[in-house]
């Protein structure tokens, strides 16, 4: 639950009867479990919790599903009608506690859901953001004060969740042009200090929430940026999209420090990325309905998947809980991927400690 003290004091293929391994030099996953039509139209977004998965799309409904309990991930809570036209994005905290969850809807309004102690999710606050320009890509900080959502007229807001008011807007346009590029995604880094957006014109902005202003404007990118992303340790910036490519940025100076992709991979879209707990990988899903793991120190792709010829529109590490869904099963790291084809798909590393 939103603390208001704590916010004041802030390609060898195999298979197994199990199913299919995609085998790399050093990593291997498993497909554990496919929730098959999981919803009744494409599902646009996950977001994870210490014990649960969140999925939305393009129906009203939110699926909240145990990622603690069971290897067939059951479904524990619906909450129907949460958004009439539908939601494009949920976000929680990365690294978080897991009591807060906010969704964005087609119409829209931002809702912020909250975790009672019986583990059912109410509503907590609904923004509407009337005569403004409709928010679209969200962030939760790691404390689970604070959200970012991105604009289609390109600026960048920010809302305390504590006192349920708007607290900061970053502008990307000029002044003649009254906006900036639309804004299709934004991330915070777990430190609270950054904000990072992409846009449709390829541009990345990192402002620092501390002055208020932007610190970075960051090149390398010249087509639409679907998916920021800062490492654990926020040294570093991910940032991907229909350039095919992962460009990655140190966060010290805001330089380029290399890009991850192309050369004989596939050149498709990358709409989704999220880095593993450690900052060791990144995990992309893309529109050509690939999977994709990277080890970032040695910059290249360790495993690929692909369960669907259908884009993916979301793709998530699920946080370690050190137990074993199943008798035998490892408690190495695990991934969700969904999208396009209704379905959700549980992996996990075929070996870890």
């Amino acid at each position: 639950m939103i603390n208001h003290d704590q916010h004041q004091a802030t390609k060898n293929r195999k298979s197994t009867a199990h199913g299919p391994i995609v085998a790399t030099m050093s990593k291997q996953y498993l497909t554990l479990h496919t929730l098959d039509n999981a919803h009744t139209a494409d599902i646009y977004s996950l977001a994870a919790t210490p014990n649960s998965l969140f999925s939305v799309g393009g129906s009203s409904t939110i699926h909240i599903y145990s990622t603690v309990t069971s290897a067939t991930f059951p479904l524990v809570q619906s909450i129907t009608g949460a958004h009439r036209l539908g939601i494009h994005h949920v976000a929680t905290s990365r690294g978080g506690p897991g009591h807060v969850a906010v969704t964005a809807g087609f119409g829209g309004e931002l809702k912020v859901w909250t975790c009672k102690e019986s583990g059912d999710w109410v509503l907590f606050h609904e923004f509407n953001p009337q005569g403004s320009s409709p928010p679209w890509a969200i962030a939760l900080s790691a404390d689970e004060n604070y959200l970012a959502a991105s604009t289609e007229d390109g600026r960048i807001v920010v809302y305390d969740l504590v006192e349920k008011t708007k607290v900061q807007t970053y502008e990307t346009g000029s002044a003649s042009t009254g906006g900036g590029p639309f804004g299709l995604s934004v991330d915070l880094s777990r430190d609270g200090r950054l904000t990072a957006s992409g846009h449709q014109n390829g541009s990345v902005y990192v402002f620092n929430n501390d002055t208020g202003r932007m610190v970075y404007s960051l090149s390398g990118l010249a087509k639409p940026v679907r998916a920021v992303a800062f490492s654990p340790g926020c040294k570093r910036l991910a940032a991907a999209g229909d350039a095919g490519i992962i460009a990655l940025y140190d966060m010290e100076h805001g330089e380029h420090v290399g890009n991850m992709g192309g050369a004989g991979l596939s050149n498709a879209w990358i709409t989704s990325l999220d880095w593993n707990e450690t900052g060791e990988y990144l995990l992309t899903g893309s529109f050509d309905g690939k999977v994709r793991v990277w080890d970032v120190a040695r910059g290249e792709c360790v495993a690929t998947h692909s369960e669907t010829r259908e884009a993916l529109w979301s793709v998530r590490w699920l946080p370690k809980s050190g137990k074993a869904l199943a008798p035998g099963m490892s408690t190495g790291e695990m991934f969700a991927t969904a999208g396009a084809h209704r379905s959700i798909t549980f992996y996990r590393e075929a070996t870890g400690p």
